[in-house]
């Protein structure tokens, strides 16, 4: 059983060719090369409807809600990348977040929020980068008690930002992008007190992506 750090890695947007999704997912690539256990997943793959207290009321909390919960009950670690939208946070990834942080009826359990270390990255065609963005997303995780690191990363320009292959198409981005990732993995290992598998020289095929 692997004791390395365990990182959830997604970008608040469903868009096929999302700049956030290649964003990261390099990212992620560092995590993973640094010896985190990452898991990257694509929320175009868990549709969820829009929150209302009604239908949570009468149905309970939706399916793929209740997977998305479970998987960030199951991880130390967040890596979110998170387009802006009119200065702002996604609306995908509010609903997700409003969705997994209700509390279960009948349920004690922890809250699967509380204690979790969030990396933050956004990718814009703006000059900001989507910057705008991070501070409103910054800021509901962080009352939901979920540790917002301050090193974060926005990316402007994002049309003209990634090679045809969605790596940065500047080498020096790249590697301050996976060194977001590598950072989290390092803190998360001290943190917990867990063991990085530093001994695997390429770990992109390690990554568990789930759809």
């Amino acid at each position: 059983m692997s004791n390395a750090p365990k990182i959830l890695a997604f970008a608040g947007s469903a868009r096929k060719d999302s700049w956030n999704k290649k964003l990261v997912a390099i990212a992620a690539e560092g995590a993973a090369i640094a010896g985190a256990e990452v898991t990257q997943i694509d929320l175009r793959d868990f549709p969820i409807p829009l929150y209302d207290g009604d239908d949570e009321s009468e149905y309970g909390m939706p399916a793929h809600a209740m997977t998305l919960r479970e998987l960030l009950l199951e991880h130390q670690g967040l890596l979110i990348a998170s387009p802006e939208y009119n200065g702002s946070i996604s609306p995908l990834l509010k609903n997700l977040i409003d969705w997994t942080s209700r509390p279960l009826p009948g349920s004690n359990g922890p809250s699967p929020y509380s204690g979790k270390v969030a990396t933050l990255l956004s990718a814009s065609p703006g000059g900001f980068g989507g910057l705008r963005g991070l501070v409103h997303v910054r800021a509901i995780l962080g009352n939901l008690g979920v540790i917002v690191l301050p090193e974060q990363l926005a990316v402007g320009s994002a049309h003209e930002a990634f090679a045809a292959d969605g790596s940065m198409a500047s080498s020096k981005q790249q590697t301050a992008v996976e060194e977001l990732g590598a950072g989290q993995a390092r803190l998360l290992a001290k943190l917990h007190g867990l063991t990085l598998s530093t001994g695997c020289s390429e770990r992109r095929h390690d990554m568990t992506r789930l759809r």
